[in-house]
């Protein structure tokens, strides 16, 4: 019931052979050193590749991409090339040899440290040795920005777009700046009410 979460493509294998899954049980473990996690089925694939090779990335996917996450998601990649069938690219990583899927905003390449297995699945802690972004999500200001993204969500058996943006962290307990005190004392604080005020005729 822990939900949303993000649909994220996993990506492993190597360049020659790669292979792309969809998993929702992936997150953070640690700060420093860079931990995270991906837990994954002993039947499938994937979990057989990231064994072999002990690397993937993680690819964190936009609504753009929901076809191809879903299909992903449903289909195995031991006879199939599955970049190919859901119509995604196989890009090179800067320090694993597993690829990365070139259309997500963000890759996390991965190093696997441990695999413990817990019923179900095995769970996959790695550690992230390089983050690759789309130089399209970089603001004026050198920062991340995805709110132009449209980055995907998943939750009980559906796909949604994430909606707008409406804070930041530490927003709650940010105190306004003396400049924006003053305008709000003089009453010229700008809003959505006295726009026509004073811009209109």
């Amino acid at each position: 019931m822990l939900a949303p979460v993000p649909p994220a493509l996993i990506s492993c294998g190597t360049a020659e052979k790669p292979n792309v899954m969809t998993a929702a049980w992936t997150g953070i473990i640690c700060t420093e050193p860079t931990l995270v996690y991906v837990s994954i089925r002993p039947s499938r694939y994937s979990n057989e590749l990231i064994r072999q090779t002990g690397e993937f990335a993680i690819n964190i996917p936009t609504t753009k991409l929901a076809k191809a996450v879903d299909l992903c998601g449903v289909r195995s990649g031991r006879g199939i090339d599955k970049f190919k069938l859901a119509g995604i690219t196989a890009a090179p990583c800067e320090k694993i040899s597993a690829p990365q899927v070139a259309e997500a905003p963000i890759s996390l390449e991965c190093k696997v440290k441990e695999i413990t297995s817990f019923g179900t699945h095995d769970m996959f802690l790695a550690e992230v040795v390089a983050v690759d972004v789309d130089e399209t999500y970089i603001n004026g200001k050198q920062a991340l920005d995805l709110q132009k993204a449209g980055l995907l969500a998943y939750a009980h058996g559906f796909y949604y777009g994430l909606g707008r943006k409406i804070g930041k962290f530490g927003w709650s307990v940010e105190k306004k700046s003396t400049k924006r005190k003053r305008m709000a004392r003089q009453n010229i604080l700008p809003n959505n009410k006295n726009k026509a005020g004073r811009h209109g005729k």
